[in-house]
């Protein structure tokens, strides 16, 4: 039965043991004596010990090898990779509608969903949709997302200005940055 999932993701990723085919390698590892080896010499010191001989940084004069477990090499490398991924800062966007003639009651609910949004850390995209022909009350829309900028100024700023696609009006607010972080790092910060 032929292997269908294709070739190995890692088998050119680093080359290992008889693949590298330079005369002299810089070696390092664990409980092996560092320095310049010729390729024979490297390759035996990592047979002696049980371990592979992984290239790891290919463009250096000599190149740098390391003795080391490759499966377990590889296992640390993905994890490290799996954890930048899980530090990497995630954009939360939320978005909130009004109409064009929305009223005062229904503004400052919006107004305080959207004050706590920020206050979590997420951006916030707003925008006034437009039905029929009320597409004629663009100013009414544009000043109601202009007051809602103003009203969010000390916590939230401006990202972009209220543009018109289509039958939407859209603006979006960030948080900001002087402020120093979401809500429930300021409580940790209080305590």
């Amino acid at each position: 039965m032929q292997n269908t999932r294709g070739p190995r993701k890692d088998s050119n990723q680093h080359r290992i043991n008889d693949e590298i085919r330079e005369r002299e390698v810089r070696l390092t590892g664990d409980n092996v004596p560092n320095g310049i080896f010729p390729i024979a010499k490297a390759l035996s010191i990592a047979d002696k010990e049980g371990l592979d001989l992984v290239e790891i940084a290919p463009n250096a004069k000599p190149p740098v090898c390391r003795v080391i477990d490759y499966q377990k090499f590889l296992y640390e490398q993905k994890r490290r990779a799996k954890e930048q991924k899980a530090k990497a800062t995630k954009v939360v966007i939320k978005e909130i509608r009004f109409g064009p003639q929305t009223d005062d009651h229904d503004y400052n609910f919006k107004l305080k969903h959207a004050r706590g949004f920020i206050e979590d850390g997420a951006k916030v995209k707003t925008y006034v949709f437009f039905r029929g022909r009320s597409i004629v009350f663009k100013d009414q829309g544009e000043e109601l997302l202009l007051r809602l900028a103003t009203d969010l100024q000390d916590v939230a700023q401006v990202e972009s200005m209220p543009r018109i696609e289509g039958k939407r009006m859209y603006m979006m607010l960030a948080p900001k940055k002087a402020g120093g972080g979401s809500k429930k790092e300021k409580e940790k910060v209080e305590e």
